[in-house]
């Protein structure tokens, strides 16, 4: 029987006896493994031997993981922190235990998230308790970790997915195929086998000399397995934020750029936020250590703002009563909402004074110490908007919204009475989770109040909003956790798997 080379050496190397896998056959014969491969489904198909299949796992760890395996893991570190300041008895504040815990950067937002979680105690408004009958020596995923670190194995599904969505280990699939002779293989080789002379491919010798009309051709398997690439792809996350831009370009809007490292002037004094307003704390705000302060500031702005704070503004205006400083006013943070460029753009401070009508916008990113759910996190993009008209109502901005959300096939908006310190009247926008059915909150509006337009120059009607991007992709597309989509613990694959909608 007349075979090709690859087929012989794989026939000859396999056994009657024993499965032997691809790889073994290509180490014997000195092959690579996807020409052994080709071959023993070639000698498949003539029934010189069978292929059976199946799929091996592996758990490795990853460097984040082997880092807690070693140390501990983030909420652990916490949990003991939070003890040792007394947090079992009574509320403590949050920032202390972080800072006696030694976590830095991303670990504490790890804690902070898998905390509450597996029953270590409760955070709520910048407080920590501790429970103490929680016990770390008997948590399942430390325990996992050390046993993987160790060279053991890893039983518990559900342990292994969690461990998995953290990022704390991989799991690798490999298909191992392994080939045995069968009784006519076993003929043919003690018949003895002859070596057929096969091309693998065309080329241009072959065609140009006319030897390909009597050449043979080796068969081509359009069935193998072909190594799986995963191509990068624009986040959903920013495709979402680049429709935004083009729905709101659409309705007639300009878009604003501006700092996210700013003066809590623009980001609240101009905003009409008095400074002893508990989000102005250093518990809801990140400061900056580094530089601490910004250096300009439009004295004549700053001398209005101040005022308005002081006496209100108008006859009916009272103010706050409340202190106010200037050095305050100076101090740099990350902006907890993109509203800080509205004001610069109002003020006339960034690109010059604006005429109304007007409309304007920004879809950036803004950071505050929430406390990490389902529906928050540390840092999310947030849907800026502003138009500046007169005679503006209610009516006008609850339309704006009712079409802008229609451009994402949303047409249930809810709207619900509420209090902001630079809007009167104000309301919150919300809507149904397509999945759950649960009303959820996605968004902040109203007209914003003398008080605040007055001292920027502004003498006609605006209407503004704050919406959360991440929550109309919840409404896009069924999300129920935004940790999901955004973050450390991102799940890469539902993200690759999810239809981007137009």
């Amino acid at each position: 029987m007349q075979l090709p080379a690859a087929q012989v050496a794989v026939l000859e190397a396999a056994s009657a006896d024993e499965a032997t896998s691809v790889d073994a056959l290509a180490e014997a014969t000195d092959l690579p493994p996807e020409t052994v491969t080709g071959a023993v489904f070639e000698l498949e198909d003539e029934g010189l031997v069978t292929v059976s299949e199946r799929v091996d796992e592996t758990i490795t760890l990853t460097d984040e993981g082997r880092e807690y395996a070693k140390n501990k893991l983030p909420e652990i570190s916490l949990y003991e922190a939070a003890l040792e300041a007394g947090a079992d008895d009574a509320l403590v504040s949050m920032g202390q235990v972080i800072g006696t815990s030694g976590l830095e950067g991303n670990a504490v937002d790890i804690a902070l998230s898998n905390y509450a979680r597996k029953g270590y105690g409760q955070i709520d408004s910048g407080e920590i308790t501790a429970n103490p009958d929680a016990d770390p020596a008997s948590d399942e995923e430390a325990s996992a970790l050390e046993s993987l670190a160790a060279g053991d194995g890893l039983d518990d599904v559900g342990v292994r997915d969690q461990l998995e969505r953290r990022g704390l280990l991989e799991i690798s699939e490999t298909t191992i195929r392994e080939a045995t002779v069968t009784d006519d293989g076993v003929t043919e080789l003690m018949a003895g086998l002859e070596t057929a002379e096969t091309v693998g491919q065309v080329t241009p010798d072959l065609l140009t000399g006319g030897e390909w009309e009597d050449v043979e051709f080796a068969e081509y398997n359009v069935e193998a397995d072909a190594e799986q690439f995963e191509g990068g792809r624009v986040h959903i996350l920013r495709q979402t934020a680049d429709r935004v831009k083009d729905v709101l370009v659409g309705m007639g809007f300009q878009e604003m750029e501006g700092p996210h490292v700013d003066a809590d002037f623009w980001i609240n004094d101009c905003l009409f936020m008095p400074q002893d307003h508990p989000a102005r704390t250093h518990w809801d705000r990140f400061a900056l250590e580094q530089p601490t302060h910004i250096d300009d500031l439009p004295e004549d702005l700053v001398v209005d703002v101040e005022r308005a704070h002081r006496e209100g503004v108008g006859p009916d205006g009272e103010g706050y009563h409340s202190p106010w400083d200037e050095d305050f006013a100076r101090a740099l943070a990350l902006r907890g909402h993109t509203t800080s460029l509205s004001t610069r753009y109002l003020s006339g401070e960034e690109i010059g004074e604006i005429e109304p009508p007007a409309r304007f916008f920004s879809v950036e990113k803004v950071y505050r110490n929430d406390t990490l759910d389902p529906t928050h996190l540390l840092e999310f993009f947030q849907i800026e908007g502003w138009v500046m008209a007169e005679d503006l109502s209610v009516r006008d901005l609850m339309g704006t919204f009712e079409e802008f959300y229609a451009q994402f096939g949303i047409e249930d908006i809810q709207f619900k009475p509420h209090y902001n310190p630079y809007t009167e009247p104000s309301f919150e926008l919300f809507g149904t989770h397509p999945t759950t059915g649960e009303l959820v909150e996605i968004g902040n509006s109203g007209i914003f109040r003398e008080e605040m337009l007055e001292p920027l120059g502004v003498e006609c009607d605006v209407m503004a909003w704050g919406l959360a991007l991440e929550r109309l992709l919840m409404l896009m597309y069924g999300f129920e956790d935004i940790r999901d989509i955004h973050g450390t613990l991102c799940d890469l694959e539902l993200l690759r798997e999810t239809e981007v909608t137009y």
